[in-house]
C-alpha cells in the first residue's frame, strides 16, 4: 500500500515508527523523517525559526502543499499527523482534488484549547479522527474515535513503588529560548541539592556542536540521552512544560513544571484564551476526574526558592496514585488501533 504521509514534528515520526511496526508492508510518500524512507522533503525542511522565518517561507509552503497534492494521486490513503496550521488546508486540498480518496488524521489540533470552529473542517475534510485523549473525541460530532495515547506503546518502563536512588533529573527544554531561561535556574537548584546526583537530559538528536552552543558550561551535571530510563531511575525532576512532563507522569517520577514564556503569548494564553493549565497530565487529569497530578510554576513563580519548596514537600506516594489513575483512563496505546486502521 502506498501511503501519502505529512508528519512534520519530531514526535510525530516517534509515533509513526510505532505504528509502521504493527502495519502490513506500506510504501511512505510525503513529509517524514528521512530514516523512515525517502521522503519528498525531511522534516528538517520543513522547520521554522519564529514567525518572521514563517512569513518569508509561506510561499514556499503553499509549493510543498501543492506537490503533496500531486503526490496524493498514486497513494491509496492519506496519513495527516499533528500540524494543523500546515495540515488543514492540505486536507481540504487534497479533499478537493480527490473526493474519494481517504484521509486519516491521527494526533488531533488541540481544538480543545482554542479554535473549537476547526471541527467543522476536520469533519468535513477527513474521513477518520484518531484522538489520543479520551475528552476531545466529544468536541466533534462524528468521524472522531479514540484510539489510544502512543506514549504508552513508548514507554517501557512504569514505577510500582516511590524510589530512593538520590538521583535527580533536570530537563530545561528543548528550545534556546526555554534552555536560556531555565538552565540557569537549574544550575541554581543543582548547587542547593549539591548532596544528590543530578542528571542533565539532552535530547538524542543534539550534537555536540549544538550542546555546546546551547547549554554552555553543564560540568556540574551528569549528561543522560536516554530520556525514559534516566526518568525511570530519578526520584524527582525538574521539567520543562511539554511532552517530557507527560512522560515523566506515565513513569512514575514525581516533578515539577515550570516555564517562562513572553509575556505576549502569556496573556493570549490566559486572557483570551482562557488556558487553565498547561502540562499534559494536568489536562488529562482535570477532564477524568477533576485533580492535578503536579504543581505548575510560570512566568515569575519560577524561582529557585519556589521549586526548592516544592521537591521538599513532595508526596510521592500521592503523586503514584494519580499516575495509575492517569494510566486507566488512557487505557492503551494507540499504535496497533492506528495500523489496524490503515491496514482495512
Amino acid at each position: 500500500m502506498k501511503l501519502l504521509v505529512s508528519a512534520l514534528e519530531p514526535s510525530s515520526n516517534l509515533h509513526l515508527k510505532e505504528v509502521l511496526k504493527h502495519a502490513d508492508e506500506i510504501e511512505l510518500l510525503g513529509i517524514f523523517d528521512q530514516r523512515l524512507g525517502t521522503p519528498l522533503y525531511d522534516i528538517s525542511d520543513m522547520a521554522i525559526m519564529g514567525i518572521v522565518d514563517a512569513i518569508k517561507k509561506i510561499r514556499w509552503f503553499f509549493n510543498v502543499a501543492d506537490e503533496m497534492v500531486a503526490l496524493a494521486k498514486d497513494a491509496d490513503k492519506v496519513l495527516l499527523m499533528d500540524s494543523s496550521a500546515f495540515n488543514l488546508p492540505l486536507a481540504q486540498k487534497i479533499k478537493k482534488a480527490y473526493p474519494d480518496k481517504e484521509i486519516i488524521y491521527y494526533i488531533l489540533p488541540q481544538i480543545w484549547a482554542s479554535r473549537p470552529k476547526r471541527a467543522k473542517k476536520l469533519e468535513k475534510y477527513c474521513d477518520r479522527l484518531l484522538g489520543i485523549l479520551p475528552f476531545e473525541i466529544d468536541y466533534y460530532k462524528s468521524k472522531a474515535k479514540y484510539v489510544g495515547h502512543p506514549l504508552l506503546d513508548e514507554i517501557p518502563y512504569q514505577k510500582q513503588s516511590i524510589t530512593d536512588n538520590g538521583i535527580i533529573a533536570y530537563m530545561p527544554g528543548s528550545r534556546r529560548s526555554e534552555i536560556a531561561k531555565l538552565l540557569p535556574i537549574y544550575k541554581q537548584l543543582r548547587q542547593q541539592l549539591a548532596d544528590k546526583r543530578a542528571v542533565l537530559i539532552i535530547p538524542a538528536s543534539f550534537s555536540e556542536e549544538k550542546i555546546q552552543s546551547l547549554y554552555g558550561d553543564i560540568s556540574m551535571f551528569e549528561i543522560s540521552r536516554d530520556t525514559h530510563q534516566t526518568l525511570y531511575e530519578a526520584d524527582y525532576a525538574f521539567i520543562c512544560s511539554g511532552t517530557a512532563t507527560l512522560e515523566a507522569a506515565l513513569i512514575g517520577t514525581p516533578f515539577s513544571l515550570s516555564y517562562i514564556a513572553k509575556k505576549i503569548d502569556y496573556f493570549i494564553g490566559k486572557k483570551i484564551l482562557n488556558i487553565e493549565y498547561v502540562g499534559l497530565a494536568n489536562i488529562i487529569l482535570s477532564h477524568y476526574n477533576g485533580t492535578l497530578l503536579h504543581k505548575e510554576f510560570l512566568q515569575e513563580a519560577v524561582t529557585v526558592e519556589n521549586l526548592l519548596a516544592e521537591y521538599q514537600n513532595r508526596d510521592s506516594q500521592l503523586f503514584l496514585e494519580k499516575t495509575q489513575a492517569l494510566r486507566v483512563y488512557l487505557q492503551h496505546g494507540s499504535s496497533r488501533q492506528v495500523a489496524s486502521i490503515l491496514n482495512s
